[in-house]
């Protein structure tokens, strides 16, 4: 019997005893093609990008017409980390193009942090940190041909300390004619520093820092969204204040990076207060943020919605997980018609720790349902990243779950709605393994999830894994 029917055996198998099928690819570095009819769940392909010793994936992406997949990371070439972007084909795996880039330091620290696509599917834009030549780490944008991997810019921002500057997220508007990057930047503490540039030229527009109130604090941003009119630019992250850092989530105008608002959010213990993620409702009225707050002796998943024109807070909701212990939602989503907001990560139990995604009704912050997710092997569960289907019927939550020997990717499918189960599936590859993000393709035929695996002799890989949505 030859792979593929092993394959496909093994996923009906698994279906009929409403067990997750845990399936790995052939071998290293290969991909196969989506059979003509898949199961919900089912591995379409599997693939691996060995770039030196050491390649670490953070960000992906696909383009609009859903005919490529894009991930960027960090890969250890010629004795220091680069950048390393990648373009796969969606029906395939195969690869496409592979673009690195090597910053003036030529031995520093070049890792990218993450990547956005332009609505066009033309550009694609990546940024994170990279060391100067002649300063500590700046950010460095990059805008690449989607097509090609050819660079099409590069801009590299050094504060005005010259010391570590580090970019975190990368939005595009949604005419395509600008991308806004976000992250932290010294200048005798961290402040945010949330720069604008033409997506034509790589010409900055504008450039808006954000002190917070405390003198001498750390303010670090994590994520940037624009609003659906492309008027207006959120900022959230973490910033110091009369205690500890609270929430810090900042409106701009995408014109002109005039400050419109600026809110913040302290938890009940006075202490450390970590917004990781944010989320516009298609309609523009809204923005949610979500991380992780200090509750009673630990943290807690905090999600908060804003009034998009005004800052003022609509409503918070906080989740404390059964064993009160720590937990952290990296990731969030709005349902497409608005309806629901999603937030996950892990929650901690008395000899575990699980996936653990919250619903809510976006309008009243209501708790929808509740939905724990606890690997076979009943060890550390952590999910990564989130995604919704385009018609916004499915949920998908993905990351790095205890296997029998070591961490596999677990990837689980809910209904929206009611929060059932429809799949879950596992990828059980090397060890060590570590997940980054996940994308849906824009049709929702397809679902694609990267992650670093170490490999034979290689050290870690990049590993993208395409999956059947159903």
């Amino acid at each position: 019997m030859n792979v593929r029917v092993l394959v496909w055996v093994a996923a009906l198998v698994a279906l009929a005893v409403g067990l997750p099928s845990a399936v790995a690819a052939p071998g290293p570095g290969s991909h196969f093609a989506q059979r003509s009819r898949s199961l919900p769940g089912d591995q379409l392909w599997a693939t691996r990008y060995n770039g030196g010793y050491g390649d670490r994936p953070s960000a992906l992406g696909v383009s609009p017409d859903g005919s490529r997949v894009f991930v960027t990371g960090s890969s250890t070439g010629s004795g220091s980390p680069d950048y390393a972007t990648v373009a796969y084909d969606v029906a395939t795996g195969a690869q496409i193009w592979a673009s690195r880039y090597d910053g003036p330091a030529h031995g520093g620290w070049d890792n990218a942090a993450a990547l956005a696509v332009s609505p066009d599917g033309s550009k694609v834009f990546v940024t994170g940190f990279s060391q100067g030549s002649s300063s500590n780490g700046d950010y460095a944008t990059i805008a690449y041909d989607a097509a090609t991997g050819g660079q099409l810019w590069l801009r590299r921002y050094d504060g005005p300390s010259s010391s570590n500057d580090s970019a975190s997220a990368v939005a595009v508007s949604p005419d395509g004619s600008k991308v806004f990057v976000t992250g932290f930047s010294y200048a005798g503490d961290t402040d945010y520093a949330t720069i604008a540039y033409d997506v034509a030229t790589g010409a900055q527009l504008w450039l808006s820092r954000y002190d917070g109130p405390a003198p001498g604090g750390g303010d670090l941003a994590s994520d940037v969204a624009v609003s659906p009119d492309g008027s207006r630019v959120f900022v959230t992250g973490q910033s110091a204040g009369a205690t500890s850092y609270d929430y810090a989530t900042i409106a701009y105008d995408a014109a002109t990076g005039a400050q419109l608002w600026a809110s913040r959010y302290d938890g009940p213990a006075g202490q450390a207060d970590l917004a990781s993620a944010l989320g516009v409702s298609p309609d523009g009225s809204k923005l949610f943020v979500t991380g992780q707050s200090t509750g009673s002796g630990s943290y807690d998943y905090a999600t908060v919605a804003y009034d998009a024109a005004t800052g003022a807070q609509l409503w918070l909701r906080r989740y404390r997980g059964p064993a009160h212990g720590a937990d952290a939602p990296p990731a969030l989503a709005v349902s497409p018609d608005g309806s629901k907001v999603f937030a996950a990560g892990q929650t901690s139990k008395l000899a575990n720790n699980d996936y653990a995604t919250v619903a809510y009704d976006a309008a009243t912050g209501a708790q929808l349902w509740l939905r724990l997710y606890d690997g076979p092997a009943h060890g550390s569960d952590a999910a990564r990243a989130l995604g919704i289907s385009p018609d916004g019927s499915k949920l998908f939550v993905t990351g790095q779950s205890a296997g029998s020997t070591n961490n596999d990717y677990a990837t689980v499918s809910y209904d929206a709605a009611s929060g059932d189960r429809l799949w879950a599936t596992r990828y059980r590859v090397g060890d060590a393994t570590a997940v980054a993000d996940l994308g849906v393709r824009p049709d929702g035929s397809a679902l694609f999830v990267t992650g670093s695996s170490s490999g034979s002799g290689t050290g870690y890989d990049y590993v993208t894994v395409a999956y059947s949505t159903g």
